[in-house]
């Protein structure tokens, strides 16, 4: 009997634990990477690995501004509606996230290691704290300001 692989076995456990925590994001994403991992696919792993992080934020990009085209939500008509406290605290807010997910990337690129343990708090928190997993990289930021890697 061959030996098992031991990426196969975490993608089942990831699985597992998307159906337990009833996350259907992670389910579908460990999912469809050991039926990439599992298949002839295999070979597209590197473009996964190189490009899926981007095509992600595409994706979220979307989503976010989707609302705004369909005309489910509306621009402010006045200049006045942009300068109230929350639109401002918003601004202020998303501006630093920006900058937080920012520090992330270069700490995932330089300290790899540290991303397994970003996935997995982030793989816990999705799965039994109905968190969404856009984490990794929010969570790479936050890390580099406790570890002081820019």
């Amino acid at each position: 009997m061959g030996q098992l692989n031991p990426i196969a076995v975490f993608l089942v456990a990831l699985i597992a634990l998307g159906v337990l925590g009833n996350n259907p994001t992670i389910t579908i994403s460990a999912a469809v990477l050991l039926l990439i991992q599992q298949t002839w696919l295999a070979k597209y792993l590197p473009l996964v690995d190189k490009y899926a992080l981007q095509w992600g934020i595409i994706l979220l990009t979307i989503g976010v501004l989707s609302p705004l085209v369909s005309g489910k939500t509306k621009l402010p008509n006045q200049f006045a509606d942009f300068v109230n406290v929350k639109m401002l605290v918003s601004i202020t807010v998303g501006v630093f996230v920006a900058w937080i997910a920012g520090r992330g990337i270069p700490l995932m690129g330089e300290q790899p290691v540290l991303v397994t343990g970003l996935l997995i708090g982030t793989i816990l928190g999705v799965a039994f704290l109905g968190g969404v997993p856009v984490g990794p990289l929010i969570a790479a930021g936050i890390l580099s300001l406790f570890i002081g890697k820019i």
